[in-house]
C-alpha cells in the first residue's frame, strides 16, 4: 500500500476544515446562508468608515444582495477557493466584523488575512483577537508557510493590528493599487507577513 499524499498535494476540495474558531470573546466561522441580514446591518452602520478602505463597500447592497453575497462566499468556501470568515460575539451572537483567508495558494500554503469591524465595536480589540486566532489557525491545521496582511499605507488602524501582532513590515508599494474611495486614485500599499506563529501574543484559542 502506498503512503498517503502529503497535505500540500491533497486536492483542496478534499480538505476537512475545522470550524468554528473560538477565542475568549469571539466565535469565528465561514459565511453561511442566513447571514445576509446581519451583514447588511453591520455594513449600513459602518458604511462611511468602510468606504475609505474597502473596495467592496463602495456599492450599497440590499438585504437580499447581502444574503446573495453570503451564499456566494459559502460556496467559495466549500470549493476551498476563498475563506470569508465572520466574527460573532460569543455571548450575544451579534456580528462584530469580518475577516478571512484570501488569495490562497494551497500548494505552497500561502494565505492573506483581511479584516474589518463594525463601527460600534471599533477600539475594543476584536480585530486583533480575531487576526491572532486566524493566523494561529493558518499556521496550525492549514500548515501555512506564509501569512500576509496587505493594507492601505494610510490606514493606520489596520497597520497597527499587524504591528501589534508582530507581523514584520516587508515593504510599501507606491501607487500600486486603486484606492477604495469613490474617486479614482492610486494608493501606497503596506505589506506585512509572517512565516510562523512564533511570537504571536498569547491567546486562548481552539477549533
Amino acid at each position: 500500500m502506498s503512503d498517503p499524499l502529503p497535505r500540500s498535494r491533497v486536492k483542496p476540495i478534499l480538505l476537512d476544515l475545522r470550524f468554528p474558531i473560538l477565542t475568549p470573546r469571539l466565535l469565528i466561522r465561514p459565511a453561511a446562508p442566513g447571514d445576509g441580514p446581519a451583514l447588511y446591518a453591520a455594513k449600513v452602520e459602518s458604511l462611511v468608515e468602510l468606504r475609505r478602505w474597502m473596495p467592496w463597500a463602495r456599492v450599497e447592497m440590499s438585504v437580499e444582495e447581502s444574503e446573495q453575497s453570503c451564499r456566494e462566499a459559502y460556496l467559495r468556501c466549500l470549493a476551498r477557493e476563498d475563506l470569508r470568515l465572520y466574527l460573532f460575539d460569543r455571548e450575544t451572537r451579534a456580528l462584530v466584523g469580518g475577516s478571512g483567508l484570501h488569495r490562497i495558494d494551497w500548494e505552497q500554503r500561502i494565505f492573506e488575512i483581511g479584516y474589518w469591524v463594525r463601527k460600534t465595536r471599533v477600539g475594543a480589540g476584536y480585530v486583533t483577537e480575531a487576526v491572532n486566532a486566524i493566523a494561529r489557525y493558518a499556521f496550525g491545521p492549514l500548515e501555512a508557510k506564509r501569512v500576509s496582511i496587505h493594507c492601505n499605507a494610510s490606514n493606520l488602524k489596520s497597520r497597527a493590528v499587524a504591528e501589534r501582532l508582530g507581523f514584520p513590515l516587508e515593504g510599501v508599494l507606491h501607487n500600486d493599487d486603486r484606492a477604495a474611495g469613490p474617486e479614482v486614485s492610486c494608493r501606497d500599499h503596506a505589506i506585512y507577513a509572517r512565516t510562523s506563529s512564533e511570537g504571536l501574543p498569547p491567546l486562548d484559542v481552539s477549533w
